[in-house]
């Protein structure tokens, strides 16, 4: 079994819709699968209007996206990594229609995938993405998820 690393995480549910079936007794399960370090994470819950508020004000993108992770700490000498990761209830719930899974899965890879960005993993490039998606993979997979890029 690995070892479990020190977590601090603080969850916030401003748009409320998922909060009865995204507990916080999940994320910090699926938080865990996913750190190799201890970390002090903060997971919001927005609506459309704040997701995509804050994708043009940090990222220049007028649109609401899924997931979008604010690291404070990237680099390898941090003891602690530190981030907000912000879940877009809108996106999250449409993407899992359109993909035809459930949503408490595609939520569990998108709190995997924003806890990798967290802790300086990135798909900038396509070894970056091919690293990155092998890692979800195999997180979700112990997590009894499914491979999120395998074919429908």
């Amino acid at each position: 079994m690995p070892k479990e690393n020190k977590l601090s995480l603080s969850v916030q549910y401003p748009d409320p819709r998922l909060k009865d079936s995204i507990t916080r007794s999940k994320l910090r399960r699926w938080v865990q699968a996913a750190l190799f370090a201890p970390a002090e994470l903060t997971i919001r819950f927005v609506d459309a209007d704040e997701g995509r508020t804050l994708n043009h004000e940090y990222r220049g993108k007028d649109y609401a996206t899924n997931v979008l992770t604010f690291a404070y700490t990237e680099d390898a000498e941090s003891e602690i990594t530190q981030a907000d990761i912000i879940l877009c209830t809108d996106v999250l719930q449409r993407e899992a229609a359109e993909q035809g899974k459930p949503v408490e899965s595609h939520a569990a890879h998108l709190v995997v995938h924003g806890v990798l960005h967290a802790q300086g993993y990135d798909h900038e490039t396509d070894e970056e993405a091919a690293e990155m998606e092998q890692l979800e993979v195999e997180i979700l997979a112990t997590l009894g998820e499914a491979n999120p890029y395998a074919e429908t």
